[in-house]
């Protein structure tokens, strides 16, 4: 059985660096830099099945009126059998987002999981703008918006 927990301290860090690793959005990410963008988010979940975590999300927020959801991923072998939908679920309706108004994420895939939730496509893109800044302790990011 899916169990879907929330807690920095309850989240295995090492797999949730070997699944971010893979995927187009962070492709080499190290474990400092997941725990520490973990230790920074306003929630952090995770699916689990018989204690091994299997999937992952946060969310980036004031709490308040802005949050943007980052880092949703399913273990390849668990993929399509709707845990997605249950991190999705679990975020959205967690008690300590409740009042937030606007959501927001990025993704160049899965849209159809997203819009079941509401998400659609930006009607005036050209109002947003993005900074990728080159930082002195991991030169060698890649650009990927």
């Amino acid at each position: 059985m899916i169990d879907i927990r929330d807690g920095f301290e309850k989240m295995d860090y090492d797999r949730v660096t070997a699944m971010l690793t893979k995927a187009y959005w962070s492709e080499g990410i190290g474990k400092d830099e997941v725990v520490q963008g973990a230790k920074n988010s306003a929630l952090v979940i995770g699916a689990f099945l018989d204690n091994k975590q299997i999937g992952y999300a946060r969310v980036i927020s004031d709490k308040t009126r802005f949050a943007y959801v980052s880092d949703v991923i399913i273990d390849e072998p668990y993929r399509n059998q709707g845990i997605g939908i249950r991190l999705m679920e679990y975020l959205l309706n967690h008690e300590s987002l409740s009042d937030v108004y606007q959501w927001m994420l990025s993704t160049r895939d899965n849209h159809s999981l997203y819009a079941n939730f509401g998400f659609q496509p930006l009607s005036q893109p050209q109002r947003l703008m993005a900074l990728r800044r080159v930082v002195k302790s991991d030169p060698g990011r890649r650009t990927i918006i």
